[in-house]
């Protein structure tokens, strides 16, 4: 069942993604050698809590939701997740130090006056090789050719299918599958599950009114994971790098508003000639 928000709603959670928004421009700029995720996990927490809004991932816990601590659940112990090199996501922030030459994915979520925003972007951790960069620029580029496939009338399917389609054009990345982006709106997690490949079947119509977290994941290496011993932290099976990109975007008649980029998209999808609310 795809929960189809009102104009009013999707109004509010703009205001939750540009807290999202808020989040992620300060811990990225915080991103340098010698800083520990942990660090930048109280940055993002911070700065969600001081405009009155609160994380959506502290004491998550996947299936069941927001639990307190010490209720027998292994609920996610943080405000975002920080996933580093080989991780793909669901890192938990700890004390180890970013170095030269890491690539580093922040995930961040908040939740304001009921209503969540979600996206994540992959950084380099100062200068980094030009194999590690590359993979950063297509897993972009993949999350705004899905976010471009928003438009009313197309299927669910096409999302996956332009996701797809900018990887292979561009390399020979994988592209995990057992991870993909999914509804948001009232919780964290709604349907549909977002898949970030081409599948088969004709799939539901995307109407004004939808609203998809689009995160695609890509991988350096093959696309196999391994789940860490800490039953959170997604990494790729052969240790290879990986990038994880995400924006919380709407459906409109005049086009995707991505509620989680101070824009709204209107750069990146105007590059793609994408027309947006932003430039209706």
């Amino acid at each position: 069942m795809i929960q189809l928000k009102t104009p009013a709603e999707v109004e509010k959670m703009r205001a939750a993604g540009l807290v999202v928004a808020a989040a992620l421009a300060a811990v990225q700029a915080a991103v340098r050698p010698g800083v520990t995720p942990r660090e930048l996990d109280a940055l993002a927490e911070s700065e969600i809590r001081s405009r009155g809004a609160v994380p959506s991932f502290l004491h998550y816990v996947a299936g069941v939701g927001y639990v307190p601590p010490g209720a027998g659940h292994n609920s996610f112990p943080a405000t975002i997740c920080a996933s580093v090199n080989e991780e793909i996501v669901h890192g938990i922030p700890r004390d180890r130090r970013l170095a030269e030459g890491d690539v580093v994915s922040l995930d961040c979520g908040a939740i304001l006056d009921g209503w969540h925003g979600d996206a994540a972007v992959t950084l380099p951790v100062g200068t980094v090789e030009d194999a590690a960069a590359r993979l950063l620029e297509v897993g972009e580029g993949a999350l705004w050719a899905g976010i471009a496939a928003m438009q009313v009338g197309n299927r669910l399917r096409d999302i996956g299918a332009a996701i797809e389609r900018h990887v292979r054009r561009h390399s020979d990345y994988g592209i995990v599958r057992e991870y993909g982006g999914h509804g948001i709106g009232t919780e964290m997690h709604q349907d549909p599950y977002v898949l970030n490949y081409r599948a088969g079947g004709r799939g539901p119509k995307l109407v004004p009114g939808v609203v998809l977290a689009i995160e695609p994941m890509i991988t350096m290496g093959r696309p196999d994971t391994v789940l860490g011993d800490d039953g959170w932290t997604v990494a790729t099976a052969d240790r290879s790098l990986a990038a994880h990109f995400e924006h919380t975007v709407a459906v409109t008649s005049a086009g995707p508003w991505v509620l989680t980029a101070f824009d709204g998209g209107a750069a990146p999808l105007g590059s793609l000639g994408v027309p947006t609310p932003a430039t209706a």
